[in-house]
Order: C-alpha cells, then sequence, then structure tokens
C-alpha cells in the first residue's frame, strides 16, 4: 500500500488523536474528539497548563448537564478519553495529531519538526493556525502531502466551522480524511486555498481593525461602534467585543501576518491595537481590552 493511500484509509480508522496546546482553542479540540467518541492525548508545556485546560472541558461539561443536554455517566465518559501527556513522544502511536499552540511561527516550526521526528510519517499532521500559510510548515516534514490546516472556532464545542487548508503539498486523500473526520465531530467543513488568514481571518481581522481605527479616531464610542454592527448588520457580536473575546494579541498576531504576506497597507495594525497588546491588555482572558471584566 503506497503512502497515501495508507493516509486514505486513516479517515474510516482514526481512533487515536493527539492535540498539542491546552489553551483556549486547544481544550475546546480535545473536548469535541473526546465527544465524538475519539481518544484523547492532550499535551502542552507544563502539566498545569494540561490540567488548566481539562478543567475548563470538566466545565464545559457540566455546563451541558445542568441544561439536560448530557447525563452524568456521559460526562464521566467524555472525559475518561482525555489523557494528559507532557511529553510528545507519547505521540508515537496517534493516528492524528493537530496543534494548537502560539500563533507564532518559529513555535509552530519547532512543533512540527518534533513530530516528523516521533510520529510515523503516514501519520496526518494538521494546524489550528488562523493565519500562516500551511506550505511553511509541511516543508519540514518528510512526506509533505499528510500536512494541512484544521482551523477551528472559538468556542470549539458550539461553532460549526472547520477551515481544512489545501497546501500545495497537501494530498487530496489528505484533505478528504480531515473532511471526514470534521463531519464525524458534527462540524460542517469547508476546504480553502492555503493563502494567508484563508477566508476567516482575511475578512473578519480587517473588519475588527477599521474598528479599532474607527474608535481611536473619536468616530464613535466603542459601545456605539459595537452597536453598528450588531443591529446594523446582525453580527451576534461586534467588532470591538469580538476582538476581547478572540484575544487582542492573537489579533495583532493575524494582522502582522496578512500584512507581511500580502504587503498591503489595508493590513497595518491599528497603532492603538498594537499598544493595548503592550500594555498587557489582551481582551476577556487579562480582564481588560477594551471593555473591561471584573
Amino acid at each position: 500500500m503506497s503512502a497515501q493511500q495508507q493516509t486514505q484509509s486513516l479517515s474510516s480508522k482514526i481512533d487515536n488523536v493527539g492535540v498539542i496546546g491546552a489553551g483556549a482553542m486547544g481544550h475546546g479540540i480535545a473536548q469535541v474528539f473526546a465527544q465524538a467518541g475519539l481518544n484523547v492525548k492532550l499535551n502542552d508545556v507544563s502539566l498545569e497548563f494540561i490540567n488548566g485546560g481539562i478543567k475548563r472541558i470538566e466545565g464545559n461539561l457540566s455546563r451541558s448537564v445542568e441544561k439536560g443536554k448530557m447525563t452524568l455517566d456521559e460526562r464521566k465518559m467524555i472525559l475518561s478519553r482525555v489523557h494528559p501527556t507532557e511529553s510528545l513522544e507519547d505521540f508515537k502511536d496517534r493516528e492524528f495529531v493537530v496543534e494548537a499552540v502560539l500563533e507564532k511561527i518559529e513555535v509552530k516550526r519547532d512543533v512540527f519538526k518534533r513530530l516528523d521526528r516521533i510520529c510515523g510519517k503516514e501519520i496526518i499532521l494538521a494546524s489550528n493556525t488562523s493565519s500562516i500559510p500551511i506550505a511553511e510548515l509541511a516543508a519540514l516534514v518528510s512526506n509533505p502531502y499528510r500536512v494541512a490546516g484544521m482551523h477551528f472556532f472559538n468556542p470549539v464545542p458550539v461553532m460549526k466551522l472547520v477551515e481544512i487548508v489545501q497546501a500545495l503539498q497537501t494530498s487530496n486523500s489528505t484533505v478528504e480524511a480531515i473532511r471526514a473526520l470534521s463531519i464525524r465531530l458534527g462540524k460542517t467543513p469547508v476546504v480553502v486555498k492555503d493563502t494567508a488568514g484563508f477566508v476567516s481571518n482575511r475578512v473578519v481581522c480587517p473588519m475588527i481593525n477599521e474598528a479599532i481605527f474607527a474608535y481611536e479616531q473619536g468616530v464613535a464610542s466603542k459601545e456605539d461602534i459595537d452597536t453598528v454592527m450588531k443591529l446594523g448588520m446582525n453580527h451576534p457580536m461586534g467588532p470591538l467585543e469580538l476582538a476581547d473575546f478572540v484575544g487582542l494579541d492573537i489579533v495583532l498576531d493575524v494582522l502582522d501576518v496578512l500584512y507581511r504576506e500580502y504587503e498591503d497597507p489595508k493590513y497595518r495594525a491599528c497603532p492603538l491595537l498594537r499598544n493595548m497588546v503592550r500594555a498587557g491588555y489582551l481582551g476577556r482572558k487579562t480582564k481588560r481590552g477594551f471593555y473591561e471584566y471584573p
């Protein structure tokens, strides 16, 4: 059986997955895998971070129990499928791995180099990156046809969309394997080309950035800017609220990638955004961004 045929066969027999990163995205990704019946190993730089991610999963599931969406036994079974590990060496037995580490290319490069050494050559390696071109990551591993983007949206257990990013090197069989896995998770997959920001962040981050410029220039208050977009454009959340929810540092990272990749001034980050990130005002996760969260 060829390597590509091996990858194609995985679409129907992925049962053991690895998730790298237990933060805002990673813990949610681990949760939806476990809810779909998959055995999950969850990794991060320390056991403290991993346990923090598992506690967030426990909280999410407890709320589902309170709302009558699942039973206590179902909650217990889902949690039993999530296994913490501090070592990537434990990913040797995985059939599928997705990284959800910091949106920094140097961090992701290191992860993919290590995975290439540890995991079997037929194992699919996916990135949850929201903006970084997949081709650069695929070029770091042997058999780059098995690397693709699998971009989830926050909060992962709630949001239905998955952007599947096909790099120049990514085989069609790898894309189909991820499409089948996404459907198994109850998600709606959309295949996009490997361009910086893909579709989602290429559209939404400039919108957020323009809202920040409008606020900085005193066009309207932050509340009124958000109200215009919620009531006028039927957005569920205003752009400044959304920035706080996503994390201002993440928005800035994505804009910097877009600006670097396209060399187009329309992606230049608003100076106010950059200064707020420097000040540590990152949104909900630091209890202060455009709004305060006591």
